[in-house]
């Protein structure tokens, strides 16, 4: 087997989690032209909280898991610390044995500024190889490790910068071929957080913006055949309303774009190896600071497939006495991107010492493998954890 198959059973054994080709209303196959990286398991939400509101959470209110979702949060934390483990059985739909854990938590220093990192392993399982040599078992994983400093400006204001290491072991006979890929990327984050009277209650605005995983390249055959890593554009605002001393509602909305450059097509009369260098020169080649610029404008389509590179999420909670939650939201992926459209919902239950969450999704695109899964998070209040012990 040469190395462009394991590229592409690698490509495939990721992607199913987000990309299967679908029809339109008049049962017409719709042409699909997603926007291709590596490291796909970098774009699966983690926790259960934002999993259950549509997969929002650039702009809500700050929790222990908003490492992944905007790091600026944290010095509006009210407590000074925080952990939380999270878990996700991935694509059981499909396999048993695909599977996500997140860990995740922070530390504030006095009252303007926060530390913050989390771990996240995303394995696919064991995988039975053989070769003319011989038949093993493989476990192919990616990993990451990030940390993150965040700092108030104002009363109202904060930004946050990270640096994240990123390890992905996708190899399937150990050839002298292939290796294990590392990278490195950042994050810049800033959210916006502020009060305001709608009649006679007071409201809370939020308003956030993550832009992650810019950084190096990708590769498990040496700099010819780099990839781009999942570089993301994350904006989104959220709504506080209080309704009375015990009841709160909030809605939350986020856009999503990948920062990446569009794979050029094959025109017409051109032959595979024509295009194949091409594709060399064009993709393969341009650096990863490049290709950001470049994806604002370089869709086949033009602005309407540039608009439809867009995802957008919807989400809405309802708290009780700060200590029962429920949630429910809308994700949705343009069809000719990967068409995943799903309706998500979840709770939580939270004491002085701990919280638990749920979310699960329900998938609105036909056959699609993100149906019905189901993610897990506890998370530990440090503060509560220490009056615990002192009483």
């Amino acid at each position: 087997m040469n190395k462009f198959f394991y590229k592409r059973l690698s490509a495939v054994a990721l992607c199913l989690s987000l990309t299967v080709a679908m029809y339109g209303q008049d049962d017409k196959l719709t042409e699909f032209n997603p926007v291709e990286h590596a490291v796909i398991s970098q774009t699966i939400a983690p926790d259960a909280r934002s999993a259950g509101m549509g997969d929002v959470g650039v702009a809500t209110d700050p929790d222990v898991n908003s490492q992944y979702w905007n790091p600026a949060k944290y010095p509006f934390c009210i407590s000074r610390a925080g952990v939380a483990l999270n878990y996700t059985p991935w694509l059981r739909q499909l396999v048993d044995d695909i599977d996500l854990a997140y860990v995740a938590g922070y530390y504030r220093i006095g009252d303007y500024s926060a530390v913050s990192g989390s771990l996240r392993y995303f394995s696919l399982g064991e995988v039975s190889t053989s070769t003319e040599a011989n038949a093993m078992t493989v476990n192919p994983y990616e990993m990451s490790l990030d940390v993150a400093y965040s700092l108030m400006l104002s009363e109202t204001f904060s930004i946050a910068a990270g640096i994240r290491w990123i390890y992905s072991d996708l190899r399937y006979d150990y050839r002298d071929d292939s290796s294990p890929a590392s990278a490195f990327a950042a994050d810049l984050a800033m959210y916006y957080n502020n009060y305001f009277n709608m009649g006679n209650r007071e409201c809370q605005l939020g308003l956030g913006m993550n832009i992650s995983n810019v950084g190096s390249k990708i590769s498990y055959f040496g700099a010819e055949s780099s990839q781009f890593l999942p570089a993301n554009l994350r904006i989104g605002a959220s709504l506080m309303i209080p309704v009375d001393e015990y009841n709160r509602f909030s809605i939350a909305a986020d856009a999503n774009k990948l920062l990446v450059p569009t794979v050029p097509k094959q025109e017409e009369g051109e032959t595979s190896a024509d295009y194949r260098a091409r594709v060399i020169k064009e993709y393969g080649d341009m650096g990863a600071i490049t290709g950001i610029f470049k994806s604002f404008g370089d869709a086949p389509g033009g602005f309407k497939e540039e608009l439809e590179e867009i995802q957008w999420s919807v989400g809405a909670e309802y708290v009780y006495h700060d200590q029962f939650s429920l949630r429910a939201g809308y994700h949705h992926e343009s069809q000719s991107k990967g068409n995943r459209k799903y309706f998500t919902v979840g709770g939580g239950f939270r004491m002085n010492v701990f919280s638990l969450d749920v979310g699960y999704v329900i998938s609105t695109a036909q056959s699609n493998p993100l149906d019905q899964t189901l993610r897990f998070s506890l998370a530990f209040d440090m503060d509560g954890i220490k009056d615990l012990f002192r009483r």
